[in-house]
């Protein structure tokens, strides 16, 4: 299925069936611990809100909880500038057997923090302390992993092979998801206060442990490799630096289309729970077995939607979900407020008009940068953005519901991203089918063409 002797068009020749697959479950499995960490964090928001910041207000708690979830996003940035240079100049692969180490060992640590009540005003600040290092290990974690996907996988089957990189963030998502129900059914909700919210962080270790033996069997990508056997490889930070500036173009339009992706995202995946908890009346388990079924669907047609996008183009089904999410984002939230049958309705619609862009991103994203400053490019500005508009989403969400008393105001702020998203995705090149080699610019015809404002 996988297995491209060469590309036509003058791509880069990939490994075998076997080689590209290890190359993809290896850049999978680092995005699934991250989203697993943003998925039992966001299930496990109101115990962890009771844990680090008791109050007699249990709203507060949980904003509180919700806002250093976002602390970890503010700190992103400051990881892409790290470590995306680093891919950039040392490789892909030892920048991701790093990130995966760190990103693991912090989500792990949450587990086993002693809270408010042992060491007092400690916890929070150890707990922010941690998310701190989680944000800055992400901060090059998937800019890396879908950089490496993408420069080894076929160039004609970019939209596919990246679709499962995606499938990792929606299966650590549903894992992270499933534990928690289970753990609530098994514990009951006092143990589940008190320490059943633990258990599924503690997991990230195994999953940390898989992800850096996949990730240190692996050599780095053809595309790397040919650029570093040519001497075109920057090896200054201010030179590289210096060369990423003439892309600001793409580095803009990233940014915008990364708003509208993940608004939509936090806002349907991280904040839905404690949405359909506080604000729709659902019990906690009603929410996670909605979240599990939506998520299912969302995964199995991940990979089609990938495919997809490799006949007939990446921006045509960034076009369909972006017009989509903002004519139904109203009518399914107040849909979504009828009740448990009517929320999975809802959840589903809002879901499956995400998955055209969720197919997508991690083959059409670094298709927007020439090899040599690709990693780079992408995680900054993709981090820059997710900080400011991602991460930031559930607290904004509640904050907003908080002050006004309009619950579909999630509904609001996702149209909005949407606007941006447009706005930036008429910019875009299409770069279906296009090769990834070189200092070049990719293009969909692979012939070497500047992007206006890289010149």
């Amino acid at each position: 299925m996988f297995a491209q002797p060469a590309q036509a068009g003058g791509g880069v020749a990939t490994s075998d069936r076997k080689m590209l697959r290890r190359a993809i479950a290896a850049s999978a499995i680092g995005n699934a611990t991250e989203w697993f960490d943003y998925g039992v964090y966001s299930y496990t928001a109101v115990y962890i809100g009771r844990t680090f910041f008791p109050s007699v207000n249990p709203a507060v708690s949980t904003l509180s909880s919700l806002l250093v979830f976002a602390v970890s996003f503010l700190i992103r940035p400051l990881g892409g500038l790290v470590w995306g240079p680093l891919g950039d100049r040392l490789g892909r692969q030892k920048i991701l057997a790093s990130t995966i180490v760190l990103m693991a060992g912090a989500t792990f640590c949450v587990g086993v923090l002693p809270g408010y009540a042992t060491i007092g005003i400690l916890a929070p600040i150890g707990l922010v302390v941690l998310r701190v290092i989680q944000g800055f290990s992400t901060g090059g974690e998937y800019g890396g992993a879908a950089t490496f996907m993408a420069e080894y996988a076929p160039d004609r089957k970019r939209g596919l092979c990246g679709s499962f990189l995606e499938f990792g963030t929606l299966a650590g998502f549903t894992f992270g998801a499933l534990l928690a129900l289970v753990t609530d059914v098994l514990a009951g909700p006092a143990a589940m206060a008190d320490w059943g919210w633990r258990l599924p962080f503690l997991i990230a270790a195994p999953l940390g442990l898989v992800g850096l033996y996949l990730r240190s069997k692996l050599a780095d990508t053809p595309v790397f490799r040919e650029l570093q056997k040519a001497g075109e490889v920057e090896q200054k930070t201010k030179a590289q630096f210096r060369e990423l500036a003439r892309y600001w173009r793409p580095l803009l339009m990233l940014m915008g289309l990364v708003v509208a992706l993940n608004v939509a995202n936090y806002t349907l995946l991280s904040y839905m729970p404690t949405y359909l908890q506080a604000e729709i009346g659902l019990t906690s388990n009603d929410a996670l077995i909605l979240i599990i079924i939506g998520q299912l669907a969302m995964m199995a047609l991940l990979p089609f939607a990938g495919a997809l996008s490799d006949r007939v183009g990446r921006k045509t089904l960034w076009w369909v979900s972006l017009l989509g999410l903002f004519v139904l984002a109203i009518p399914m939230y107040r849909l979504m407020a009828q009740g448990f049958r009517y929320a999975i309705i809802a959840f589903a619609v809002l879901g499956l008009l995400y998955v055209p862009q969720l197919s997508t991103i991690s083959a059409m994203f670094p298709a927007m940068f020439p090899s040599h400053v690709r990693y780079a490019g992408f995680a900054i500005a993709y981090n820059l953005s997710t900080s400011l508009f991602g991460g930031t989403a559930p607290a904004v969400n509640q904050f907003l519901i908080n002050l006004t008393g309009d619950k579909i105001v999630p509904a609001y702020y996702m149209m909005a991203a949407c606007v941006v998203g447009a706005v930036a995705l008429r910019a875009v090149p299409e770069t279906r089918g296009c090769s990834l080699r070189g200092r070049t610019m990719p293009t969909a015809d692979t012939s070497v063409a500047p992007l206006p404002g890289a010149a």
